[in-house]
């Protein structure tokens, strides 16, 4: 029986699973707020437009998936599509520090939960447990993953289920209370910021890349891959615009702006009372934990597996002889995760990571249109993915370039870093 459980294949439901509990991570819970308190009452738009690249993207990933077969994902595909080796060790550095961002992301948002659940949201001492909780849920996977566990197959599936049905069920009984003043007219605040809050909430379709990176444990990938990444995509965008529309139809401009770290469960107790608020916070609770631990084993490993190839320091390889964790990975992980949350905030964290996976995504889509030929895809979708990819990244960049030069600072100082450490550290550079 051992030997058929090693040998068993996730079939199409589970990868769809997989791609959807990537995506539906902690993003919603955090970011709807941003949304809205920039596109307005078009916020909905916002989350259906970042469904449409990150469905582009899709169909990129899934061929260069079936071309390759690699679970190296983004880092193999940038490899194979650029000559010049130090573009796919930076694409790597790119996305070490686009998942630091995530994870900083869903322990923010946990920690805000979690503190309006326990202290209250006008508590005086709600910062206070809101930086206790967000540091404390990275050190306890930090500390979970160090010793070898991680949340099974089966937990995972459970907890996706668990925080779909959450959402779904609040949007179902919110569409029966949204008032029109609060919905019409649509585009209230124009269309640039509709562009502007959907590079922002971004980071909330970053999860479907994980797919490909399992292609080797899926049955039938030839025939499920694309279906998983397809699907996992469109029944997120779904839901993310279903429940950002009667979000935004039971909430006043001012609790948007008021509460936008935790908008969700303001909107769920203004229809359920304390039910709903206790609900929301439940399934963030658990959608962040759940998303923290994976992100955090993926990451470590990630930069483990770079440092092996020589893309990083060799420190990054050592792993724990008992458990075979790559420990110095972890606590890189762990401790810059734990600086990043506090000292940035929301809107911070948001595009920062925002920022970085559009820079993936467009690389990406570039790729697949350089090897169009040689992995047999109409030019025509990573074209698209390409071109609107860039005009989201570049309209991020300048929107924050124009009203939040701190963030954006950050931003150029994280990527000059990086491109330096490349230079400095990589088996090339010192050749």
């Amino acid at each position: 029986m051992g030997e058929n459980l090693e040998k068993a294949k996730l079939n199409l439901a589970e990868a769809v699973a997989i791609g959807v509990g990537g995506m539906v991570g902690g993003g919603i819970f955090s970011v709807l707020g941003l949304s809205a308190s920039i596109a307005g009452h078009a916020s909905f738009i916002s989350f259906l437009f970042g469904g449409v690249i990150a469905l582009l993207t899709g169909l990129s990933y899934s061929i260069l998936g079936l071309k390759y077969r690699s679970e190296g994902g983004s880092f193999t595909y940038l490899s194979k599509g650029f000559s010049n080796q130090r573009v796919a060790a930076i694409g790597g550095w790119l996305l070490v520090v686009g998942y630091l961002g995530t994870l900083s992301l869903y322990a923010y948002t946990f920690g805000a939960y979690g503190a309006s659940m326990l202290v209250g949201a006008d508590s005086e001492t709600f910062v206070l447990w809101h930086h206790v909780l967000a540091s404390g849920v990275i050190l306890s996977f930090l500390a979970i993953n160090l010793f070898g566990a991680k949340v099974t197959g089966t937990t995972e599936l459970v907890i996706v289920a668990v925080k779909v049905l959450i959402l779904v069920f609040f949007a179902l009984v919110a569409m029966t209370t949204i008032k029109k003043e609060y919905v019409l007219p649509v585009f209230n605040t124009g269309f640039t910021s509709l562009l502007i809050a959907s590079a922002l909430i971004f980071v909330a379709y970053e999860g479907f890349e994980l797919i490909p990176n399992a292609i080797n444990e899926l049955e039938d990938p030839d025939r499920n891959l694309r279906k998983a990444i397809v699907y996992s995509i469109t029944i997120t965008t779904i839901l993310y615009v279903s429940v950002a529309f009667v979000a935004v139809g039971n909430l006043t401009p001012q609790e948007i702006n008021t509460y936008k770290e935790y908008a969700l469960a303001v909107a769920a107790m203004n229809r359920l009372h304390a039910f709903g608020f206790i609900l929301i916070g439940i399934a963030a609770l658990l959608s962040t934990s759940s998303a923290i631990n994976a992100t955090m084993f993926g990451t470590a490993r990630l930069m483990h597996d770079m440092a092996v190839k020589r893309d990083l320091p060799r420190s990054f390889a050592l792993k724990n002889k008992s458990h075979g964790v790559p420990i110095v990975s972890l606590l890189f992980v762990g401790v810059f995760s734990v600086v990043f949350v506090n000292i940035g905030n929301l809107s911070q964290i948001a595009s920062f990571a925002s920022v970085t996976f559009l820079a993936i995504f467009t690389t990406i889509n570039l790729v697949a249109l350089l090897l169009r030929h040689e992995i047999e895809i109409v030019w025509i979708w990573p074209f698209l993915g390409f071109l609107l990819s860039l005009i989201s990244f570049v309209s991020l960049l300048g929107y924050l370039f124009l009203q939040d030069v701190k963030t954006f600072l950050f931003i150029v100082v994280v990527y000059i870093v990086i491109i330096l450490v490349e230079l400095l550290f990589s088996k090339r550079a010192r050749s």
